[in-house]
């Protein structure tokens, strides 16, 4: 087994962690709200202390899947996750669940940056595009999946499919982890047996490619990424801490909401494919403040939409706004790095920040500011907005 078709694997356990991820995690403000009776402000409380221990775990990860491995790491993450979700089956009560959440983030937090990490190494900066952008697609898609067909799962197969069905996935994953692991070992033996000298101008030759980026440009960008990518999640996670909210006020059920809630998921699969190919957008500061303003126009109009129409129009919208976003983060995250799964790590911190920061921001809006329904919409803007002022800033002084 060759190197490339290890990626495939490693491309097959990623789409199925997107999977399993989005499912337990999107869907979790919906069983709370089922279960235990969780409004806007409760749901979205508990989105910032998801993105909270997101962020922490997730700096750590890359920290630690960098000491001791990307596939170590990656089993590791798979394991917690399964015993969290095993857990999960059989907690009663909020704060129980509450728990379960912040132990299966934990593991979570494994295994992003070890996957990331591990489709990247060994790239050169001529083949890192496409690698970061087959990345990109696999997750994005299979996560929009979950996305959409979960609230139909969720109503035909019952409230505790959430924790059932992403465990299964875990499980396999595990098992198809130490299969790959163990492929893995005996290429390296079969190489080890059939090494020769190294040709220094071959790739593999132990010598540093050299990337054609100016390194201060280059930075600077990376900056502006680490910087968006976690606005871009304060918007993401406070639109899906409250999608039960809206789903209620448009007399939806969880399968229409799954249907209805997910168009931006599959819009941003398709700004993913589209940057994957065309790579034009590179180091270009329009695109990336385009795409920042078009996300800020875009999540206040579908927070406040009057009827279905216009929160269709603002979710593709956004996808696309957010896609650019995303993959700006990860690819120049990637491009600048020599650790990789110590800036994995920073790349799914920063996304942890925007997790916690959003929902935070509008369950304070909806506590100190109860008889105002847009009070939250008004305060979460009013913090992207602050965002786009701070990306300027990055870009006038680097």
């Amino acid at each position: 087994m060759d190197n490339r078709r290890l990626k495939v694997g490693y491309f097959i356990l990623e789409g199925a962690n997107s999977f399993a991820s989005v499912y337990y995690a999107y869907y979790l403000y919906f069983y709370m709200e089922k279960v235990f009776g969780f409004g806007n402000r409760a749901n979205l409380t508990l989105a910032a202390s998801y993105g909270g221990i997101y962020m922490i775990a997730s700096w750590l990860g890359g920290r630690v899947a960098q000491r001791i491995g990307y596939l170590k790491a990656l089993k590791l993450g798979f394991a917690i996750m399964a015993v969290a979700l095993a857990l999960g089956t059989q907690v009663g009560s909020a704060a129980g669940q509450i728990a379960v959440m912040a132990a299966l983030v934990s593991g979570m937090c494994l295994t992003w940056p070890s996957l990331e990490a591990l489709v990247s190494e060994g790239e050169r900066p001529e083949t890192l595009p496409r690698m970061i952008g087959i990345y990109n697609v696999v997750w994005a898609a299979t996560g929009a999946l979950a996305y959409f067909v979960g609230g139909a799962m969720l109503d035909r197969l019952g409230l505790k499919s959430m924790f059932y069905v992403p465990l299964a996935i875990q499980i396999a994953q595990l098992a198809f982890c130490f299969w790959l692991g163990a492929q893995g070992q005996q290429m390296a033996q079969s190489e080890t047996s059939m090494a020769v000298a190294p040709d220094a101008s071959s790739p593999g030759s132990g010598l540093p490619e050299l990337n054609p980026r100016p390194i201060t440009k280059a930075r600077t960008f990376q900056r502006m990424a680490w910087l968006a990518n976690p606005f871009a999640y304060i918007a993401i996670n406070t639109l899906v801490a409250v999608m039960p909210g809206l789903a209620a006020r448009f007399g939806l059920s969880a399968t229409f909401a799954g249907f209805y809630g997910s168009l931006w998921c599959f819009a941003r699969v398709g700004a993913f494919v589209l940057l994957w190919f065309w790579e034009g957008w590179h180091y270009r500061f329009g695109w990336m403040v385009a795409a920042y303003l078009a996300m800020l126009a875009t999540f206040t109009a579908m927070l406040v939409a009057p009827n279905l129409p216009c929160l269709i129009a603002a979710q593709i919208v956004f996808g696309a706004a957010i896609g650019l976003i995303y993959y700006s983060s990860l690819f120049y995250s990637m491009d600048t790095s020599e650790t990789k799964g110590e800036h994995g790590g920073i790349h799914e911190a920063a996304i942890g920040l925007g997790n916690f920061a959003g929902p935070a921001m509008g369950a304070a809006s909806l506590h100190f500011l109860p008889n105002y329904a847009n009070s939250g919409v008004l305060a979460v803007s009013g913090l992207l907005a602050a965002g786009l002022a701070g990306l300027v800033a990055i870009r006038k002084w680097g």
